[in-house]
Parts: C-alpha cells; sequence; structure tokens
C-alpha cells in the first residue's frame, strides 16, 4: 500500500468517526437529566454528555484521532414536567448545538468523499503505471 493510501485511509477513519460522535449528540439532544447539583438527581440516570472529536497531524501526512467529551456537558433548561426537575422547573440537557452539529456532519462526509477520491486516483495512477511498465 501506497503512503498516499494510507494517508487517505487514516482520513476516512478519521471523517467516520467523526460523523459517528456527531450522529450520536444528535440522537441524544434531548437525553436530559437531572442538573448535577440537584439531591433529587440521585435516583434518575444524568444527562447524555456530548463528545467532539479532535484531529491532529502526524508526522507521516496521516491524522490521528481522539474523542473527549464537551465541556461544559450540561447546560440548565426549563422543564417542570421532569419527575428530576429542580424546584425551579430546570432540568440538565446535553451541550448540544444542532446548527454546529449539521455543519459538522457535513464537513465529515465532504471529508470522506475527497479522502474516497484520493484512494480512486491513487488506485488508477497505480494501475496506469503498472500498465505502461508491462
Amino acid at each position: 500500500m501506497s503512503s498516499v493510501s494510507s494517508i487517505a485511509i487514516s482520513g476516512l477513519s478519521a471523517a467516520a468517526l467523526w460523523l459517528q460522535v456527531s450522529a450520536n449528540n444528535v440522537a441524544n439532544v434531548y437525553s436530559s437529566g437531572p442538573l448535577p447539583d440537584a439531591a433529587a438527581g440521585a435516583n434518575f440516570p444524568s444527562a447524555f454528555v456530548p463528545q467532539r472529536v479532535d484531529q491532529a497531524a502526524r508526522t507521516d501526512g496521516s491524522v490521528s484521532t481522539s474523542v473527549k467529551s464537551v465541556s461544559p456537558a450540561t447546560v440548565p433548561a426549563y422543564d417542570p414536567t421532569a419527575p428530576f426537575a429542580n424546584a425551579h422547573g430546570l432540568v440538565a440537557m446535553p451541550n448540544v448545538d444542532l446548527g454546529n452539529e449539521a455543519v459538522q456532519q457535513i464537513m465529515a462526509s465532504v471529508s470522506y468523499a475527497a479522502n474516497a477520491a484520493v484512494l480512486k486516483t491513487d488506485a488508477q495512477m497505480t494501475s496506469a503505471l503498472l500498465n505502461v511498465m508491462a
């Protein structure tokens, strides 16, 4: 496998992880829980903790990824009907911005497509080189 292909494959893996993490954030955007300091929250599961993907370039041109929790993980929201709401009707909602997640998903899909195109072009160039040499 050429170095170009290994770099593109690392980009494909990073884009797939990026999309997976963003989709998980969107799917759990309404997974609320008690506020972290709520005394009544002990009987209920905590709110979903959204994540983000950090990418870093390696010296060989590939990328490495790490998944980290978003900070702050939750924001207070008004939902007095929730059984775990505090005396003021507040609950902890995941700190997920749907607009930002849409942008993240578009960027991940474009990155995936670009890396797939690099793989295809590398395969075509290798094939053409082998045909010339034969």
